[in-house]
């Protein structure tokens, strides 16, 4: 009687699981909306409530990249999960790409939702995107979360593989004319990584907010680029992530919520500047 009451339990709560849908992270009509800064329709997703918190994608990615993320922030903070221009359903027409350019969207962003600042959580691009904005709006940036960022696109900052692979593709495209806007686009997102960013070490020291940094053990970023980073920073912790790779928030995601979570949300004395 026991084990059919708990299989007819386990039933109900699977029917319970299939009448929910899905929600399309990156495409959701009912938290989707528009704001148009600097010349550019910018397309973002808003979930939860609470402290404004800005998430950035990665090359060639959307806010769909956090998906696994978005459910658990959406329960303490008020997630504003972004398109990038030139990315997902920020569409642009411009020749040119740059971090800067990003990140002062960004900025743009939040003083259009009348917010005075936020927390950022930034992944590969979207984390360098986060070092840019706090180093030009610092006013905006309560704390900032970067996993898999880099200072400069060269071998010394990152893996070889990954650096033999951009040099071919590079080649590959250098001389092609691009007449269709969707290759148009990818070449103009892939240009943006070969040529930047160039952000010298030094410039670190401006940041006021307080700084996560975080890798893989098996990141694409040279773990000794991402330690300097960190040392960089007057306000840092360093986190690398053993048996990661460079996805860390889809790779040990519960464990990626809870630690960023607590850095954003820690009341405690911060570590003196180095």
């Amino acid at each position: 009687m026991l084990r059919s009451c708990c299989l007819l339990l386990l039933w109900l709560l699977s029917q319970v699981g299939l009448g929910q849908k899905a929600v399309p992270y990156g495409h959701n009509p009912a938290a989707g909306h528009y704001a148009t800064v600097r010349g550019v329709k910018l397309y973002y997703e808003t979930y939860g409530a609470g402290a404004p918190l800005l998430l950035l994608h990665g090359n060639g990615g959307s806010s769909q990249d956090f998906e696994k993320n978005i459910p658990y922030f959406a329960k303490h903070y008020r997630v504003l999960a972004l398109d990038s221009r030139a990315h997902g359903k920020s569409l642009d027409a411009g020749d040119s790409l740059s971090f800067e350019m990003m990140a002062d969207d960004c900025a743009a962003l939040l003083t259009h939702l009348r917010l005075d600042s936020a927390y950022v959580l930034g992944w590969s691009d979207g984390g360098i995107t986060a070092l840019v904005m706090a180093l030009r709006h610092p006013q905006k940036v309560k704390r900032l979360a970067a996993t898999g960022a880099n200072l400069w696109p060269d071998s010394t900052a990152l893996m070889p593989e990954l650096w033999q692979q951009m040099k071919r593709g590079h080649q590959e495209g250098k001389d092609q004319t691009f007449v269709d806007a969707k290759r148009k686009n990818d070449w103009k997102v892939f240009l943006l990584d070969w040529n930047e960013p160039h952000v010298p070490l030094s410039a670190l020291a401006r940041i006021k907010a307080p700084a996560f940094i975080i890798a893989g053990d098996r990141d694409v970023i040279r773990p000794e680029h991402t330690v300097a980073i960190y040392q960089s920073l007057p306000r840092a912790w360093l986190w690398i992530i053993p048996n990661s790779g460079h996805a860390t928030l889809h790779e040990h995601t519960d464990e990626f919520n809870r630690k960023v979570d607590s850095f954003f949300r820690a009341r405690v004395v911060l570590p003196p500047a180095r």
